[in-house]
C-alpha cells in the first residue's frame, strides 16, 4: 500500500513491524517520532490492526495510518476493520498534545475520508467519541459527519456515502 498525503500530512499504512514497534514504544533507528508519540490510545488502536493482522486478515487500505507530519510521527488514524455487510467503516484517530489545536486531526480525517468515498464497499463512515471531547466533536462536524445519537455519555456520529 501506498502512503496517502495530505497539504501537511503523510498518513503511512502501518506495517505489523511498525504496529509492534509502535506497542511496545521501541522506535527503530529510521522512525521519527515526535514527544509523547506513541500515546496509549495509540497502543491501543494498533493493538486491534495487529490482532486482525495476526489472525490472517488483510485490511487492505482500512487498516492503521501513522500520521507525520515534517517527518515525524504525531499520531494515528484508522479504522476498526474493512467495511462490515452493510459497507459501514468505523474509524478512530489520535494526536500527541503538542500536536493538536492545528487543523491536523481533520486533515488526516478528511483524507481517509475521501479514500472512503473512491472505495465501492463502503457506503457509510461512523465514529464515536465521548461527550466530553468537544475537540473530536469538532474535527468530526468539519470532515461532514452528523451527529446521529447521544447515549451513556457518547456521541455517535455517521457520514453516508453518495454513489452513482
Amino acid at each position: 500500500m501506498t502512503d496517502l498525503h495530505t497539504d501537511r500530512l503523510r498518513l503511512h499504512p502501518l506495517t505489523v513491524e511498525e504496529g509492534r514497534r509502535i506497542v511496545d514504544t521501541t522506535p527503530a533507528a529510521a522512525d521519527t517520532w515526535a514527544e509523547d508519540f506513541p500515546m496509549q490510545d495509540d497502543r491501543d488502536g494498533v493493538k486491534g490492526f495487529l490482532a486482525a493482522a495476526e489472525a490472517g486478515h488483510d485490511a487492505g487500505p482500512f487498516g492503521c495510518y501513522r500520521i507525520d507530519r515534517d517527518g515525524a510521527a504525531i499520531g494515528t488514524i484508522g479504522f476498526y476493520g474493512p467495511p462490515d455487510e452493510d459497507g459501514q467503516v468505523m474509524f478512530g484517530y489520535g494526536l500527541v498534545p503538542g500536536a493538536r489545536g492545528a487543523g491536523y486531526a481533520t486533515e488526516a480525517l478528511a483524507g481517509l475520508v475521501a479514500m472512503c468515498r473512491s472505495h465501492e464497499a463502503v457506503r457509510a463512515m461512523v465514529a464515536d467519541t465521548e461527550a466530553s471531547n468537544v475537540a473530536s466533536q469538532r474535527v468530526l462536524d468539519k470532515t461532514g459527519f452528523a451527529l446521529v445519537k447521544e447515549e451513556g455519555g457518547m456521541y455517535y456520529y455517521r457520514l453516508e456515502v453518495a454513489k452513482g
